[in-house]
């Protein structure tokens, strides 16, 4: 008596969900190499900018001492500016950083065909764009804020 041996599987799995076409592979890793450039660029300028934010207390202060407008501020005003300076640029750091980690992980993750590595790349896109979102939304509340400080002092003054 024979006996067949039956598969749980005899036809070949279809993969579940997204399969990235090999074109939408091209975009993903075109887009990987910009970001890569934007990220080191953004690394380059954000170590510039540290370093002016660094100088700029020293700067004014110098400008203090030979120009008479600045004289009349302040003179503990200098490293408050160097402070909100640093602010900036650790603020303006995840940006480079979060494009970095994107280049990064896409590249890895289409090479060695890791839907885990894309998936957590595009997470690192996901969380560029939030934070790019979140300090738009905010220069927009302060641009709103100025109009409203302007024509409030406008009206002020014109009466």
């Amino acid at each position: 008596m024979e006996t067949t041996e039956i598969t749980e599987h005899s036809t070949p799995e279809r993969p579940t969900g997204l399969v990235l076409t090999p074109e939408a592979q091209y975009y993903l890793q075109e887009t990987g190499k910009w970001a890569n450039f934007l990220g080191i660029v953004g690394f380059i300028l954000c170590g510039l900018f540290l370093i002016m934010a660094l100088c700029i207390g020293a700067i004014f202060s110098m400008l203090a001492q030979f120009s008479p407008n600045y004289s009349a501020l302040p003179t503990g005003i200098f490293p408050v500016i160097s402070v909100l300076f640093i602010l900036f640029d650790l603020l303006y750091f995840f940006f480079p950083f979060y494009l970095y980690q994107f280049a990064s992980r896409i590249k890895k993750g289409l090479a060695l065909m890791d839907a885990e590595q894309v998936a957590q790349s595009l997470g690192k896109l996901k969380s560029f764009f939030k934070l790019w979102g979140i300090v738009t939304i905010v220069m927009l509340c302060l641009y709103a804020l100025e109009i409203v400080a302007f024509v409030l002092i406008g009206t002020a003054l014109h009466r």
